[in-house]
């Protein structure tokens, strides 16, 4: 699949997911703008890709950042064909002292970032346009203590189908939701551990393993692609399976303890 002469927008693009993402789309002919508050991975990272590549370090919970952003992403490449809405973070939950404005900064991030930008680059959105926002199986289950998160993932997960119908005509709009990724290959050295599931993790997903980056970024650029075009408003799964599987008290060798310690 050839995206040559497209531009694409990545959020949290520097490591990660996201990084695979950039790195995809750029092999695939695609002009990549991306944002991350990592400067050294991001500027190493364009400095790999090249010529095709820009690089802004900002905290897109900022206003300012986001405009910055989109007014030097039209100055270089004139109009946006793809925007990956991929940068998340956590503050936790109710257990672990989330406050206000914790809880609030990880929505600004998650899910007003992400509309803000749609609205940005309006009126300079390619023919065939694309976002693909990424989600998580977290907006539809949970462990304790997630609530900062969890919110945001829900938020973006119905701000997709918002945004596909208002766009319509205009802009395709889906989201990814990835369950357990191992992205640990995408962070550079020292900023990330090693992979850290046993061959017990890799087993209890039906498909025999956990995700890497590069199931979520195949997808994206599939649903950025001509291939794609009757898709739009969708949330689409990539768990290998876990959120349809059904375990009570000893199944598989799990057992409940009503006492967790919170």
């Amino acid at each position: 699949m050839s995206f040559t002469g497209k531009t694409c927008v990545v959020t949290g693009g520097a490591n990660g997911i996201g990084r695979c993402i950039v790195e995809k789309f750029a092999a695939a002919g695609a002009n990549v703008a991306f944002i991350d508050v990592d400067a050294a991975a991001g500027r190493k990272l364009a400095k790999a890709i090249g010529s095709q590549a820009y690089f802004m370090k900002g905290d897109i919970a900022k206003e300012r950042v986001l405009s910055r952003f989109s007014n030097r992403v039209l100055d270089r490449f004139d109009t946006v064909d793809c925007i990956i809405n991929n940068a998340a973070i956590s503050r936790r939950g109710i257990f672990s002292g989330c406050s206000y404005d914790d809880f609030l900064y990880v929505q600004q991030v998650g899910v007003v970032a992400p509309y803000m930008l749609a609205s940005l680059f309006l009126g300079a959105y390619g023919k065939g346009a694309s976002i693909v926002n990424i989600s998580s199986t977290r907006a539809f289950i949970s462990q304790p203590d997630t609530e900062s998160y969890t919110a945001a993932k829900g938020g973006i997960s119905a701000l997709t189908h918002a945004l596909a119908i208002s766009l319509s005509g205009q802009v395709r709009v889906n989201a990814i939701s990835p369950g357990w990724i191992d992205s640990s290959a995408y962070y550079q050295e020292g900023k990330a551990g090693a992979s850290q599931h046993a061959e017990a993790d890799r087993q209890q997903h039906p498909a025999g393993r956990v995700g890497t980056p590069e199931d979520i970024a195949a997808l994206a650029l599939f649903l950025c692609g001509p291939d794609a075009s009757f898709i739009t408003g969708q949330n689409i799964i990539v768990d290998g399976g876990m959120t349809r599987q059904m375990i009570y008290h000893d199944d598989h060798g799990w057992s409940f303890d009503p006492n967790p310690g919170f």
